[in-house]
């Protein structure tokens, strides 16, 4: 495989990964990621190691651009700001108050936006927002800096960053995948609004349309929790403390990695562990644990419980499980270890060994 080729593997896997293991609470770094993209596809030229300097005006700009139309009051039955879907749980984005009050005084476009004297302000608020949060966490990978798209430093202490220089060939990644970048941020940009409890009100019940057509059966899951509960004696699986009234069940191979519900799939979870493992896959070490209990030792009590209910196949479990961890291992993925811990994927240990580890509490983990 030539180098431009492996590039472009590399390429996909941390946007892949990026999507998983990113800290989004706002929808600004979809933005960058799709400001990024746009950029790349209008330089006349570029070759295939080129690197790329974008100016940080050049994206602030693109920035106000894509959330122009996220400015515009969703919901007829409310007036003001109340009308206006949110982009992070928190206030309201400032780019976006900034955009919605120049509408209010008339201003349908981006052209007319750019000859008004609103121009200014909307450009500074696009320019704090992008140098005080998306540009510099936009590469933090399960907390950890990994800048794979651009370096975070490019000048010394003092000095004010004036733009991003796309590592080596990256510039030429984004043009031959721009599409499926494109398509995967506004999918993650679509979920995260979606998600935010004042959008779900202006929206209704469309919010919920993603979860009906391809999510999990929570009334068929409350069949599984007794069960699990049992056969783990009443402690969480990942840091095997006592359960009280906050147990859950999670999907042990996140379901956003495998969008099925398979009975032997499913561990007993504190609530605090299932979040905060989210859709990471677990470090080896509960995967040990969770072949061993899952498909040798309650192997037969998971499919009798549960068979009614679930696909329950050990067999499907195991292969399912084997794929994701081969592709966490060539995207060298972060693996779950406990509360904010990781592990790098490395060398995946063969079936038989994985069977026979002894389970353990993991170093330093804390509920």
């Amino acid at each position: 495989m030539n180098n431009v080729m492996q590039q472009q593997l590399d390429f996909i896997a941390y946007i892949q990964r990026m999507l998983v293991e990113g800290d989004f609470s706002a929808t600004y770094k979809f933005a960058l990621l799709h400001a990024i993209a746009d950029v790349c596809v209008e330089q006349t030229s570029l070759s295939d190691n080129n690197t790329l300097d974008i100016t940080l005006p050049t994206l602030a700009d693109k920035l106000l651009t894509l959330y122009w139309h996220h400015a515009m009051p969703f919901s007829a039955e409310h007036t003001g700001e109340s009308a206006l879907l949110k982009q992070n749980t928190g206030a309201q984005s400032k780019v976006i108050s900034v955009l919605f009050e120049c509408q209010q005084n008339n201003i349908r476009n981006m052209r007319q936006l750019k000859q008004s004297s609103l121009y200014k302000p909307a450009f500074t608020a696009a320019m704090h927002t992008l140098k005080t949060g998306p540009l510099w966490r936009l590469q933090i990978l399960a907390r950890q800096e990994e800048c794979f798209l651009y370096p975070h430093q490019l000048f010394g202490s003092g000095r004010e960053t004036k733009y991003i220089r796309l590592n080596a060939g990256i510039a030429s990644c984004f043009r031959r995948f721009y599409d499926l970048v494109v398509y995967l941020a506004r999918n993650a940009w679509l979920q995260k609004i979606q998600s935010i409890k004042h959008n779900q009100a202006l929206i209704g019940r469309q919010s919920q349309l993603q979860d009906f057509l391809f999510g999990v059966d929570r009334n068929a899951l409350t069949k599984a929790k007794p069960v699990l509960i049992e056969l783990q004696t009443n402690q969480c699986f990942y840091c095997r403390k006592p359960m009280k009234g906050d147990v859950e069940v999670d999907h042990f191979i996140p379901f956003s990695r495998y969008a099925n519900d398979l009975g032997h799939n499913f561990v007993a979870a504190h609530r605090t562990c299932n979040n905060n493992k989210r859709d990471f896959l677990a470090a080896p070490i509960h995967r040990a644990r969770w072949q061993e209990q899952n498909l040798v030792t309650h192997t037969q009590t998971i499919s009798n419980e549960l068979g009614g209910y679930f696909h329950c196949d050990a067999d499907t479990s195991l292969a399912v499980s084997n794929w994701a961890y081969q592709v966490a291992e060539s995207s060298n993925a972060k693996l779950w270890l406990g509360r904010n811990t990781f592990e790098e994927a490395g060398v995946m240990l063969q079936e038989r060994e994985l069977v026979g580890l002894v389970a353990e509490k993991p170093a330093g983990y804390e509920v």
